[in-house]
């Protein structure tokens, strides 16, 4: 087969699975595995149940009712604040949800009880990552007297997101946010609070360490359970396969060429100026697939030696001079693939998906 393949070893993805739940669950944190990086995969949710996880969250309404038609009776969170135009649909295929907007928080209780339902929701807190979220008291103030008029809904928890826009680290500080907040808004405005959110696999430090905030009772986690990494945190976990999901491209060129591209440079297809360090004439190896795939600075080489240059949009590039003449043309180069690889490959329609167990 000649397009690139993403493959899936699902065994490793349960064992990894079964590691970080039973590590949460013995300090009593609930795990819900973020599923919205390999676009929901049954196979992937079915190893993840099979190590024990029983809550799944999503961003796309898509993924969480193609992940429910084909495995009944999954409990699903949506985690990214939907439009208005989606408050049926959220009422209809999710649980609970994150909400952040009084306008769209008033579209899902309509939906509700239009449904015949009481839709829960997790009001999303900004700590200074500057995503979603109600950002300091005064905008929490204005909008939970707002929350209580909506019949529909019911506010069950807070949640808080950091690491993703501006890479903000979680800390015992702004982690605790949440526990102040629910108290505050438990007392004055009669709330019954019990779910404090915490997002993002950097989170896991603080548990590691003993120092998460009591009262931190759910992570919604995908990458370390995926990919046994913290990207925003610059770590893999140890004792955790880092090798879940590879990716797989053909070698279509094989040559020696300078490093430095010859003649005037403009900008490159993504509109950047990019830089090239000149070490000299290398061997280089292009495969074919691109950034219409993968996203390539995602991929690290598996064969000692190789590394990557860079992409086009349907064209890997990779350095092998110091793979010892092992790559012929023809040859499969295998990469392991970190969160955005696969986020990518999984959503292309030129990727072929293979499932092993093993």
């Amino acid at each position: 087969m000649y397009a690139p393949i993403l493959e899936i070893d699902t065994k490793k993805v349960t064992e990894n699975a079964k590691k970080l739940h039973d590590f949460c669950a013995q300090r009593g944190v609930e795990l819900t595995f973020v599923t919205k990086g390999f676009s929901a995969r049954p196979e992937v949710i079915r190893a993840a149940l099979a190590g024990g996880i029983t809550s799944f969250a999503d961003s796309r309404l898509k993924n969480i009712r193609a992940a429910k038609q084909a495995i009944p009776g999954l409990k699903y969170l949506l985690i990214r604040i939907p439009a208005i135009m989606e408050a049926e649909d959220v009422v209809r295929w999710a649980d609970w949800s994150l909400q952040s907007q009084i306008e769209v928080i008033r579209a899902v209780s309509e939906a509700a009880l239009r449904q015949g339902k009481i839709h829960p929701i997790i009001l999303m807190i900004d700590v200074g990552d500057l995503r979603e979220g109600v950002f300091g008291r005064a905008q929490l103030d204005e909008i939970a007297p707002q929350i209580k008029d909506c019949a529909g809904v019911e506010l069950v928890g807070l949640g808080t997101n950091v690491g993703c826009y501006g890479s903000v680290l979680p800390s015992v500080e702004n982690t605790a946010v949440l526990v102040e907040l629910r108290d505050y808004l438990n007392k004055k405005y009669g709330f019954s609070i019990s779910v404090l959110s915490a997002g993002g696999t950097c989170a896991l430090k603080l548990l590691e360490d003993g120092s998460m905030p009591a009262g931190i009772n759910q992570l919604r986690v995908g990458e370390a359970v995926l990919y046994g990494e913290d990207t925003t945190g610059n770590r893999f976990l140890e004792g955790y396969h880092q090798d879940a999901f590879r990716f797989k491209a053909q070698v279509v060129e094989l040559r020696r060429k300078p490093s430095v591209p010859i003649g005037e440079l403009g900008r490159d297809g993504k509109g950047d100026t990019p830089e090239y360090p000149d070490r000299g004439v290398r061997l280089r190896a292009i495969c074919a697939a691109g950034k219409q795939d993968v996203a390539w600075a995602a991929l690290t080489p598996m064969l000692p030696g190789a590394e990557m240059i860079g992409a086009s949009s349907d064209h890997l590039i990779v350095d092998v001079e110091d793979c010892g003449g092992q790559v012929q043309v023809g040859d499969w180069l295998t990469f392991r693939c970190g969160y955005m690889a696969v986020l990518d490959a999984t959503t292309s329609a030129y990727v072929d998906v293979q499932i092993r167990e093993g």
